[in-house]
């Protein structure tokens, strides 16, 4: 069973994390962390209308939590706000409810599929989903509060 949950490719993208790092400029942020296994995930990005045109993010996490965070920085820029809040919830489900992985751009999230059964290990995949839409959320509030008229 460990064999299907830290398959080669689980490693390759735990090792090979796009975008790591911090963004002073961006419009939201936000950190997720797991009391249960310690590890955190930070995100930075940038919106355009209702699409993220950057990202960044640290990752302390474990290979499942890195490898999450990998496909997630594979992928965000040029996704749509709720494109990512959809992803988040799709994964929430095929971890904990049994759910089908997410699909398109998405497929290599069904790599983390064998950590169904690791419940410990869902905090730490979860990370990076949790992140993301908290900093949307933080990004479009920003965007709401600079176009109000305070006079």
């Amino acid at each position: 069973m460990l064999n299907d949950i830290y398959s080669r490719r689980i490693l390759e993208f735990a090792a090979d994390i796009p975008h790591l790092g911090k963004m002073a400029d961006a419009d939201g942020s936000a950190t997720a962390h797991s009391k249960l296994c310690g590890s955190t995930v930070t995100v930075y990005l940038k919106v355009d209308g209702n699409t993220v045109i950057d990202f960044a993010h640290v990752v302390k996490a474990c290979a499942l939590g890195q490898a999450s965070s990998s496909i997630m920085g594979r992928h965000a820029i040029g996704s749509t706000v709720e494109e990512l809040r959809v992803v988040r919830d799709e994964m929430h489900r095929m971890l904990r409810s049994g759910g089908a992985p997410p699909s398109g751009k998405w497929v290599d999230l069904a790599l983390l599929e064998p950590a169904r059964e690791l419940k410990a290990r869902h905090a730490s995949i979860l990370l990076t989903f949790d992140a993301v839409v908290e900093a949307l959320s933080q990004a479009q509030t920003a965007k709401e509060g600079h176009g109000v008229d305070r006079a």
